[in-house]
């Protein structure tokens, strides 16, 4: 997944609501939660961004799929038309 270590943009203090003893574990485990929270985002950012791209390319392939049978058979409403 991708991080924005060494990432030039500005940084702010959040606040976030979390589990107490969920932090006081990851405390425990890391002197800069900060870090690890970020690394975190930077991948769920960038997974969603990925399922998103996917989910475009699936679209534009059936349309382009839909669009091909369509100018093969006709539409199917095509017998029905009053026009």
């Amino acid at each position: 997944m991708t991080t924005i270590q060494g990432n030039p943009a500005r940084k702010r203090p959040v606040n976030l609501t979390l589990n107490e003893d969920l932090v006081l574990q990851a405390k425990g485990m890391t002197n800069n939660l900060s870090a690890v929270v970020e690394s975190l985002l930077a991948d769920y950012v960038a997974q969603h961004h990925e399922e998103r791209s996917a989910r475009k390319r699936q679209a534009e392939v059936t349309a382009i799929a839909w669009n091909a049978f369509n100018e093969r058979s006709g539409s199917f409403a095509d017998e029905y038309s009053t026009l």
